[in-house]
């Protein structure tokens, strides 16, 4: 079994090297269209409250300072990543190692045949050859119905590259968390205190028992159409659950506690990149990662069906 070193959510690529392309600093050349302009400014960034993991980090609340910058108002579309890969001929990592996790329940039936290992202490990780952007659960499935739900099987490295062409870059942890505060002080969702206010359904997460059965109440089994739900005060779609999303940042769970708070942007070197906003397979019994100050983080070649990115732009 492939031997897994961090968190249920996000297994690592046993092969990793940390091979690390080209960090993107800076970038106002790309097109803002379908983006958000934030003004920046001071927010309160972290949390207090025990909900969560304080071995990742999430705390203490304290306040932050951000310049201006763009967002996009959705994670990256498979159409958008098809653009991207057809103007540029550019292969990620998943189809270089020639695998990549899927998630046992989402398994394509037809390529069941194609697991080659499973991740323990996790077993419901499941390495299966063939697996990439174009075909998330396995090589007999396809995205040509979905082209509008986020890409997936996209490691660290894809995304910069995809940021490159696309002439913006990846947030900071501190982009993204001010970002998906929506202008709210220190909820824990995007939307407030409360789950499912009035007992409707806000995120795409997992319902039922994890990992045995999930009900989908919320309609969704895998991934959800990028502008599923509603947005949150910025206009932003789906910052929690759906997919992880890639922050620039390396990960540290104590580097913030002495770093400076104006445009922090994490450590100088590690050997895992920032994941922040949880995916369709957090439950709170196991993985309560869809709340605003919750972190997580992969080597930077690692992909899994559940994580993907989206872009911002200086302003």
């Amino acid at each position: 079994m492939t031997k897994n070193n961090k968190a249920c959510c996000t297994p690592t690529n046993p092969e990793s090297s940390v091979t690390l392309v080209e960090p993107i600093d800076f970038a106002d050349s790309g097109s803002t269209s379908g983006m958000r302009s934030l003004e920046g400014g001071a927010f309160l960034m972290g949390t207090d409250r025990d909900e969560g993991f304080p071995a990742d980090g999430e705390g203490p609340a304290r306040e932050v300072t951000l310049r201006a910058f763009h967002i996009d108002i959705t994670s990256v579309t498979n159409r958008q990543f098809a653009n991207f890969v057809k103007d540029s001929g550019y292969r990620t990592d998943a189809e270089k190692f020639n695998w990549s996790f899927v998630f046992h329940h989402q398994l394509a039936a037809r390529s069941r045949k194609n697991v080659d290992d499973t991740v323990f202490g996790l077993e419901w990780w499941c390495k299966v050859s063939g697996t990439n952007w174009r075909h998330p659960e396995g090589p007999r499935s396809n995205i040509k119905r979905r082209m509008d739900n986020p890409v997936v099987h996209a490691s660290w490295n894809d995304a910069i590259e995809y940021c490159r062409w696309a002439g913006k870059r990846l947030p900071t942890e501190a982009e993204w968390e001010y970002a998906v505060r929506g202008g709210l002080v220190q909820k824990i969702f995007p939307w407030g205190n409360e789950l499912e206010p009035g007992g409707k359904h806000q995120c795409n997460i997992w319902q039922g028992e994890f990992p045995a059965h999930n009900t989908c109440d919320d309609g969704y089994a895998g991934t959800a159409p990028v502008r599923s739900f509603k947005p949150n005060g910025y206009g932003l779609y789906n910052m929690v659950g759906n997919v992880w999303e890639w922050c620039s940042d390396w990960f540290s769970p104590d580097f913030h506690l002495a770093a400076t708070r104006d445009n922090p942007v994490g450590p100088e070197s590690g050997d895992r990149k920032l994941m922040r906003g949880g995916s369709f397979l957090c439950h709170d019994s196991y993985c309560n990662r869809y709340r605003c100050a919750a972190r997580t983080a992969n080597t930077p070649d690692s992909s899994t069906e559940n994580c993907g990115f989206r872009c911002v732009r200086d302003a």
